[in-house]
């Protein structure tokens, strides 16, 4: 990687440093090590893009490794959703592994710890453990059960492994320093009794590593170089580097921890325990809900993976922690969307439109183009009718001179069609507009060439023709929170600020070109927004999710780094 080719993150700043002292290029590797324990999420993103983009800026092969120590909480769908989400956004993995592959050899380690007097099993509760480890200011006492016996210890660990003992009765803990600044390396957890099923290893084992012991020693087995997460491990480094201390071979490479801050985005929550509340209590509907924050609900939203990963780089790596506008990955989403979704038409708001002086059962097959912004997408056949759908904001009885739309007595464009004028409106017993009565300019047809075709109205609005409408469920979606920052007030529960107005779903009508359109599919309804096919739906019943308004909302975030 050329150091002249952009500025460097700090990060990247930290790996040129390594090189220039020695590190081989082939020896740089990276790791992505999720808990398959839930569904990926936005911030989740940011760290597949950090270390997957290192992957590729260096040459570099990246591990995914799932920290699987805790099988109360993980399952297998939450492993293949990961992997789902990784593939999706573009990344390929070099090796596909797990904690779980070294439960042996990190067994094995600690018999040797034990061997050495550098960990003994404390048969202490859980409650006399709290208050023997003391406070930030007061250093702790050492468990009663500190100076046993090398061969008690022995025993006694080789028990809990073979499951004699219950869940909660003794732990197997690393001797460090009670008085320890630090309260991780106050005699830290190293083993506890779990019987549990675990989703790889069956029934085999009964005792599991804590994370702090299981993931630099995993880093180490895998040969990782350079071992990134978020600021909240930083404490967690000084425990990180005694344990590889005690293993380390120094004809291998030695992993790095380093840090850097999360990103947090405005208007939702980012912690997997939040977001199964979320899916628990029924606030949502599932994981893959378009209102969550997490990877597959962006994409069931229709967020282009490409739009995540721009966004990713936008906001960058940092050291001190931000709120982002979620403004901002709206952004990044319309930008792609902009140049990749071809435009169709629908009216999801419909009032119906006769045009008066257009012959009664005649239909004309119309062009369209298909994207503005590129001409290779070509065009598409619109059926045209005396009788549409317009949307109802699009006419006003009377309006004032910044109202572009129809009015009586005014014309506008219909979108690859005629020129009309308003005429007249029929309304309901409660005054309701129930039809609006226009006349068209039969030589103004877009594209026919005529001097009545080239003239020019203030206002073109979209239409459906209702004898060709395919009905469709439309979910329009909005932020899930309220608030900025639910997570912000920590006297307020977050789900105070759910918004309640976070869904609508509403009947469109839409041109009959989307008759076939698959899940996943992307679309911008012309002058709507953009919207994506559901994987509710069927060639019975079609469903879009509302991805991103058109409009360009976002204020620029500056970052005070």
């Amino acid at each position: 990687m050329s150091t002249e080719e952009k500025s460097l993150n700090f990060i990247e700043q930290i790996i040129e440093e390594d090189l220039k002292k020695g590190l081989s290029n082939d020896k740089l590797r990276f790791r992505f090590p999720p808990e398959p324990n839930g569904y990926l999420h936005v911030g989740h993103a940011s760290a597949i893009c950090l270390n997957f983009g290192l992957g590729i800026d260096y040459q570099a092969p990246v591990n995914l490794r799932f920290d699987d120590t805790n099988p109360a909480k993980e399952e297998q769908e939450y492993v293949d959703a990961i992997k789902k989400d990784i593939e999706w956004l573009g990344y390929e993995w070099s090796n596909e592994c797990y904690a779980s592959d070294y439960f042996q050899q990190l067994y094995d380690w600690a018999i040797e710890f034990i061997k050495k007097g550098k960990a003994y099993v404390d048969s202490q509760s859980s409650e006399d453990m709290a208050i023997q480890k003391g406070t930030p200011t007061t250093p702790g006492t050492n468990s009663p059960y500190r100076d046993r016996s090398v061969e008690e210890n022995l025993d006694l660990f080789t028990r809990m492994k073979n499951g004699e003992f219950p869940n909660g009765t003794h732990i197997l803990r690393a001797k460090i320093s009670m008085g320890a600044n630090n309260m991780l390396m106050r005699d830290p957890i190293m083993y506890r009794i779990l019987h549990a099923h675990h989703h790889r290893t069956g029934n085999d084992w009964c005792i599991y590593p804590m994370y702090d012991w299981a993931h630099g020693e995993s880093d180490y087995l895998e040969q990782i170089s350079h071992s990134f997460c978020t600021l909240e491990f930083l404490p967690h480094r000084e425990l990180y580097d005694w344990f590889l201390d005690q293993v380390y071979d120094d004809t291998k490479v030695r992993p790095k921890q380093r840090e850097f801050a999360r990103r947090n985005l405005s208007h939702t929550v980012v912690s997997k325990r939040k977001l199964l509340q979320l899916v628990e209590e029924k606030h949502v509907k599932a994981w893959d809900d378009p209102r969550m924050s997490t990877i597959s609900g962006m994409r069931r939203r229709g967020y282009p993976p490409m739009a995540i990963r721009n966004f990713a780089n936008t906001i960058g790596i940092a050291k001190r922690e931000n709120l982002i506008d979620v403004s901002l990955l709206e952004f990044c989403v319309r930008d792609i969307l902009n140049k990749t979704a071809p435009r169709v038409m629908a009216v999801l708001n419909p009032v119906k439109l006769v045009i008066t002086n257009y012959p009664e059962g005649k239909e004309e097959i119309l062009d369209a183009e298909n994207s503005q912004e590129d001409e290779s997408l070509g065009f598409r056949k619109v059926p045209f009718s005396r009788e549409l759908y317009i949307e109802r904001e699009d006419f006003q009885e009377e309006a004032n001179k910044k109202f572009f739309r129809l009015t009586l007595g005014t014309e506008v464009r219909l979108k690859n069609a005629y020129i009309i004028k308003g005429e007249s409106v029929i309304k309901d017993a409660a005054g309701n507009i129930t039809e609006i009565h226009c006349t068209y300019d039969e030589d103004s047809r877009s594209g026919s060439g005529t001097e009545a075709s080239q003239r020019k109205v203030k206002g073109t609005i979209h239409w459906v023709s209702i004898n060709h409408a395919i009905e469709a469920e439309v979910r329009i979606y909005d932020r899930l929170f309220t608030h900025e920052n639910p997570d912000g007030d920590k006297d307020v529960d977050f789900k105070e600020y759910i918004n309640p107005n976070s869904l609508e779903v509403i009947t469109g009508y839409l041109e009959p070109s989307l008759a076939t359109v698959k899940n996943g599919e992307r679309f911008q309804f012309q002058r709507l927004g953009y919207y994506c096919v559901d994987k509710d739906s069927s060639s019975e019943k079609l469903v879009f999710n509302k991805t991103v308004g058109l409009r360009d909302t976002w204020a620029k975030v500056e970052s005070k780094e």
